[in-house]
Protein backbone atom coordinates (compact mmCIF):
# COMPACT_ATOMS: atom_id res chain seq x y z
CA UNK A 1 0.00 0.00 0.00
CA UNK A 2 1.42 3.31 -0.99
CA UNK A 3 1.66 6.23 1.39
CA UNK A 4 -0.87 8.16 -0.72
CA UNK A 5 -3.40 5.32 -0.50
CA UNK A 6 -2.90 5.07 3.27
CA UNK A 7 -3.45 8.84 3.71
CA UNK A 8 -6.60 8.67 1.56
CA UNK A 9 -8.03 5.81 3.63
CA UNK A 10 -7.28 7.62 6.88
CA UNK A 11 -8.97 10.79 5.61
CA UNK A 12 -11.98 8.78 4.48
CA UNK A 13 -12.34 7.13 7.87
CA UNK A 14 -11.86 10.43 9.69
CA UNK A 15 -14.44 12.32 7.58
CA UNK A 16 -17.68 13.08 9.40
CA UNK A 17 -20.84 11.32 8.30
CA UNK A 18 -23.06 13.17 5.85
CA UNK A 19 -25.44 15.57 7.52
CA UNK A 20 -28.63 13.91 8.69
CA UNK A 21 -31.82 14.96 6.97
CA UNK A 22 -35.53 14.71 7.82
CA UNK A 23 -35.70 11.07 6.71
CA UNK A 24 -32.96 10.11 9.19
CA UNK A 25 -34.85 11.25 12.29
CA UNK A 26 -35.99 8.29 14.42
CA UNK A 27 -39.59 9.58 14.40
CA UNK A 28 -39.87 9.85 10.61
CA UNK A 29 -41.31 6.36 10.07
CA UNK A 30 -44.03 7.11 12.60
CA UNK A 31 -44.83 10.58 11.21
CA UNK A 32 -44.49 10.14 7.45
CA UNK A 33 -48.23 9.66 6.81
CA UNK A 34 -48.77 13.22 8.08
CA UNK A 35 -46.90 14.46 4.99
CA UNK A 36 -49.94 13.80 2.80
CA UNK A 37 -51.62 16.88 4.26
CA UNK A 38 -48.95 18.73 6.23
CA UNK A 39 -46.19 18.54 3.60
CA UNK A 40 -42.74 17.01 3.56
CA UNK A 41 -41.10 17.34 7.00
CA UNK A 42 -44.22 19.15 8.21
CA UNK A 43 -43.79 22.15 5.93
CA UNK A 44 -47.27 22.60 4.53
CA UNK A 45 -47.52 24.51 1.28
CA UNK A 46 -51.32 24.55 1.56
CA UNK A 47 -53.41 27.58 2.46
CA UNK A 48 -55.46 25.59 4.97
CA UNK A 49 -53.05 23.10 6.57
CA UNK A 50 -50.79 24.21 9.42
CA UNK A 51 -47.03 23.94 9.29
CA UNK A 52 -45.91 21.43 11.91
CA UNK A 53 -42.15 21.79 11.38
CA UNK A 54 -40.46 23.44 14.33
CA UNK A 55 -43.64 23.31 16.41
CA UNK A 56 -43.23 23.01 20.17
CA UNK A 57 -43.24 19.32 21.15
CA UNK A 58 -45.61 19.71 24.11
CA UNK A 59 -48.08 21.78 22.07
CA UNK A 60 -48.15 19.26 19.22
CA UNK A 61 -48.46 16.34 21.62
CA UNK A 62 -51.46 17.97 23.35
CA UNK A 63 -53.07 18.74 19.98
CA UNK A 64 -52.74 15.11 18.88
CA UNK A 65 -54.14 13.86 22.19
CA UNK A 66 -57.05 16.32 21.99
CA UNK A 67 -57.86 15.25 18.43
CA UNK A 68 -57.66 11.56 19.36
CA UNK A 69 -59.96 11.96 22.37
CA UNK A 70 -62.49 14.06 20.46
CA UNK A 71 -61.83 17.07 22.71
CA UNK A 72 -60.73 18.96 19.60
CA UNK A 73 -63.33 17.78 17.08
CA UNK A 74 -62.08 16.98 13.59
CA UNK A 75 -63.29 13.98 11.58
CA UNK A 76 -60.17 14.31 9.39
CA UNK A 77 -57.62 14.48 12.21
CA UNK A 78 -59.12 12.02 14.69
CA UNK A 79 -58.00 8.79 12.96
CA UNK A 80 -54.52 10.13 12.17
CA UNK A 81 -53.99 11.40 15.69
CA UNK A 82 -55.06 8.04 17.10
CA UNK A 83 -52.54 6.41 14.78
CA UNK A 84 -49.83 8.85 15.96
CA UNK A 85 -50.60 8.04 19.59
CA UNK A 86 -50.54 4.32 18.84
CA UNK A 87 -47.20 4.59 17.04
CA UNK A 88 -45.67 6.88 19.67
CA UNK A 89 -46.87 10.44 20.14
CA UNK A 90 -43.54 11.51 21.67
CA UNK A 91 -41.67 10.30 18.57
CA UNK A 92 -44.14 11.95 16.17
CA UNK A 93 -44.12 15.26 18.05
CA UNK A 94 -40.34 15.09 18.42
CA UNK A 95 -39.91 14.50 14.70
CA UNK A 96 -41.86 17.63 13.75
CA UNK A 97 -40.23 19.74 16.47
CA UNK A 98 -36.80 18.81 15.10
CA UNK A 99 -37.60 19.92 11.53
CA UNK A 100 -36.68 23.34 10.20
CA UNK A 101 -39.77 25.47 9.69
CA UNK A 102 -40.28 26.93 6.22
CA UNK A 103 -42.90 29.71 6.43
CA UNK A 104 -45.87 29.59 4.09
CA UNK A 105 -45.05 30.58 0.53
CA UNK A 106 -48.47 32.22 0.21
CA UNK A 107 -47.97 35.98 0.32
CA UNK A 108 -50.29 38.04 2.49
CA UNK A 109 -51.95 41.25 1.29
CA UNK A 110 -49.84 44.20 2.46
CA UNK A 111 -52.84 46.34 3.45
CA UNK A 112 -54.30 43.46 5.49
CA UNK A 113 -50.93 42.94 7.19
CA UNK A 114 -50.79 46.63 8.18
CA UNK A 115 -54.33 46.52 9.58
CA UNK A 116 -53.55 43.23 11.35
CA UNK A 117 -50.44 44.69 12.98
CA UNK A 118 -52.64 47.36 14.58
CA UNK A 119 -55.30 44.85 15.63
CA UNK A 120 -52.75 42.36 17.02
CA UNK A 121 -52.32 44.12 20.37
CA UNK A 122 -55.03 41.89 21.80
CA UNK A 123 -52.89 38.82 20.93
CA UNK A 124 -49.58 40.07 22.35
CA UNK A 125 -50.35 39.07 25.95
CA UNK A 126 -50.18 35.38 25.03
CA UNK A 127 -48.32 35.13 21.73
CA UNK A 128 -45.77 37.87 22.49
CA UNK A 129 -44.88 40.96 20.46
CA UNK A 130 -43.27 38.88 17.70
CA UNK A 131 -45.99 36.19 17.57
CA UNK A 132 -43.57 33.44 18.64
CA UNK A 133 -45.77 32.16 21.47
CA UNK A 134 -44.60 30.85 24.82
CA UNK A 135 -43.48 27.21 24.90
CA UNK A 136 -43.47 27.18 28.72
CA UNK A 137 -47.19 27.99 28.68
CA UNK A 138 -47.92 25.80 25.64
CA UNK A 139 -48.80 28.86 23.54
CA UNK A 140 -47.95 28.22 19.87
CA UNK A 141 -45.82 30.24 17.47
CA UNK A 142 -48.19 31.80 14.90
CA UNK A 143 -45.52 33.21 12.60
CA UNK A 144 -45.39 32.03 9.01
CA UNK A 145 -48.51 29.87 9.26
CA UNK A 146 -50.92 30.03 6.31
CA UNK A 147 -53.32 32.96 6.77
CA UNK A 148 -56.39 30.93 5.80
CA UNK A 149 -55.53 28.35 8.47
CA UNK A 150 -55.05 31.04 11.13
CA UNK A 151 -58.33 32.77 10.20
CA UNK A 152 -60.20 29.48 10.44
CA UNK A 153 -58.74 28.80 13.90
CA UNK A 154 -59.79 32.25 15.13
CA UNK A 155 -63.31 31.56 13.87
CA UNK A 156 -63.36 28.19 15.66
CA UNK A 157 -62.24 29.84 18.91
CA UNK A 158 -64.88 32.59 18.57
CA UNK A 159 -67.64 30.03 18.06
CA UNK A 160 -66.29 27.75 20.85
CA UNK A 161 -65.93 24.94 18.31
CA UNK A 162 -62.21 24.42 18.91
CA UNK A 163 -61.64 22.27 21.99
CA UNK A 164 -65.03 23.06 23.54
CA UNK A 165 -64.91 22.85 27.30
CA UNK A 166 -61.10 23.06 27.57
CA UNK A 167 -60.59 25.24 30.67
CA UNK A 168 -57.10 26.26 29.50
CA UNK A 169 -58.67 28.02 26.50
CA UNK A 170 -61.53 29.79 28.27
CA UNK A 171 -59.77 33.16 28.55
CA UNK A 172 -58.53 32.99 24.94
CA UNK A 173 -62.04 32.32 23.68
CA UNK A 174 -63.35 35.34 25.55
CA UNK A 175 -60.67 37.48 23.90
CA UNK A 176 -61.51 36.03 20.47
CA UNK A 177 -65.21 36.77 20.91
CA UNK A 178 -64.31 40.45 21.18
CA UNK A 179 -62.41 40.43 17.86
CA UNK A 180 -64.68 41.92 15.17
CA UNK A 181 -65.31 39.56 12.25
CA UNK A 182 -63.87 42.09 9.81
CA UNK A 183 -60.49 41.95 11.65
CA UNK A 184 -60.03 38.18 11.51
CA UNK A 185 -58.48 38.06 8.03
CA UNK A 186 -56.23 41.02 8.92
CA UNK A 187 -54.93 39.35 12.07
CA UNK A 188 -54.31 36.14 10.15
CA UNK A 189 -52.47 38.00 7.37
CA UNK A 190 -50.28 39.81 9.89
CA UNK A 191 -49.16 36.68 11.75
CA UNK A 192 -48.72 34.79 8.51
CA UNK A 193 -46.38 37.53 7.27
CA UNK A 194 -44.09 37.38 10.30
CA UNK A 195 -40.90 35.35 10.12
Amino acid sequence: MTMLTLVFLLLLLAAPDAAAGPLDHPGYAKAFSCSACHGFAGNSRSATMPILAGMNTAYLKKALQDYASGMRPSPEMEPYSKMAIHLGVDDVAGYFAAQTKQPTPIAADAAAVARGRTASQVCVACHGPAGKGDPAKNVPDLTGQPAAYLAHQIQLFKADRRSPGDPALKQLKEVMKAVPDNQIADLAAYYSSLR
